[in-house]
């Protein structure tokens, strides 16, 4: 059988440039190299905590600078060609480089010490150290993850396995998050289909409650929220490895979580059969979400990871796709109550979306 092919080049600033070729790719294995003059990457943001929450809020002001929906001839993401020097220099299937304007890094640095995150104080602040990564799923102009073929959607899981891996052995980084933004409405600024990945330097402060209800629950809590909602009528789609539902309290009008049917902390422990698997599954889930209405759903689909020394043998990978779309031509916005309390209304059961969901998911083929 073929394999998928990893290979690993630098852009012209030093960033890091990895290519990951389809199993049944039909490009060369030799790359072109970045042929730009850049200037010198900016310094990495700096954070400053909250004292009021004790969160850290990453002040990261070169990213003002990025591109808005550019037009096709324009796009950084295409392969580049003469006249559209792009930040991906040859022809591609999958390609995954660390940005030019991050969030986090491109420092690297130890590890902060628990009482630098926690200790609560005025004026605090600490350099953004991490890495944040673009993972560019085709080089089509156009599309999200559910466009692509099947093999293509493989190696795209392929890469999220192989970068959690690498960018969880980074000094310093504590948390890797593989993420998807699509649509206009939750604000991308690309049209191009592509992912990112960021490698935080503290636990998030979603996986820090998480982490708190596990201690409240007990062990065990992901397995009990897999047998509890394979018993429901939410579930929306089921396999070997894969089961994939509307949760009990759902807080958006459109939201799906997936969990993988054994412990899993993150994509780097996942197995090849549920690679596989999880590439038909994952596109016939999107794919089914844009059945639902006449144009394409805006969605985040974020993939919460264990951390990487904490709560390993308790947190499950999960994929959790929000939508706010609440109907054909309304989104649900964060006004009162949700934004300023984090007190969060429902605008349908979530059975009804569950139904909704199911019922669109019979239009759709299986993935090629």
């Amino acid at each position: 059988m073929p394999s998928i092919i990893k290979r690993e080049y630098r852009l012209a600033d030093g960033r890091e440039l990895i290519y990951f070729d389809d199993a049944d790719t039909t490009l060369s294995p030799n790359r072109a190299p970045d042929a730009r003059h850049l200037d010198p990457r900016p310094d990495s943001a700096r954070m400053r905590q909250d004292p009021l929450t004790g969160e850290w809020i990453s002040i990261a002001a070169a990213r003002q600078n990025r591109v808005v929906l550019p037009p096709t001839d324009q796009d950084p993401l295409a392969p580049a060609s003469s006249t559209n020097p792009s930040e991906i220099p040859d022809d591609y299937d999958v390609a995954v480089f660390e940005n030019r304007s991050p969030s986090f890094g491109p420092e690297i640095a130890a590890a902060f010490s628990s009482a630098e995150l926690t200790s609560i104080g005025l004026g605090r602040s600490l350099p953004s150290i991490g890495r944040c990564e673009v993972v560019s799923f085709s080089p089509e102009h156009e599309g999200a993850f559910g466009s692509v073929s099947r093999s293509r959607a493989r190696t795209v899981i392929e890469a999220w396995a192989d970068r959690t891996e690498a960018l969880s052995a980074l000094p310093g980084v504590q948390q890797v998050f593989p993420f998807e933004n699509r649509g206009e409405a939750i604000g991308v600024t690309l049209r191009h289909p592509h992912g990112q990945i960021y490698a935080y330097p503290y636990i998030t402060p979603r996986t820090t409650r998480l982490l708190d209800s596990i201690a409240r629950f007990g062990p065990g809590l992901f397995a009990s929220i897999l047998k509890f909602e394979s018993a429901s009528e939410r579930v929306v789609l089921r396999g070997e490895h894969w089961t994939a539902f509307v949760p009990f309290a759902a807080r958006w009008p459109i939201e799906i979580h997936l969990l993988p049917h054994r412990h899993l902390p993150d994509f780097a422990a996942t197995s090849t059969e549920e690679r596989d698997e999880l590439a038909g599954l994952y596109l016939r889930l999107l794919r089914g979400i844009d059945e639902l209405y006449d144009t394409p759903t805006p969605y985040i689909a974020a993939w919460h990871q264990a951390p990487v020394t904490t709560g390993r043998d308790d947190i499950r990978l999960m994929l959790q796709v929000t939508s706010p779309r609440r109907a054909e031509s309304k989104l649900k916005y964060l006004a009162g109550s949700e934004a300023a309390m984090g007190a969060w209304i429902g605008d349908v059961t979530p059975e009804q979306t569950a139904g909704f969901i199911r019922d669109a998911l019979t239009r759709v083929k299986d993935p090629q």
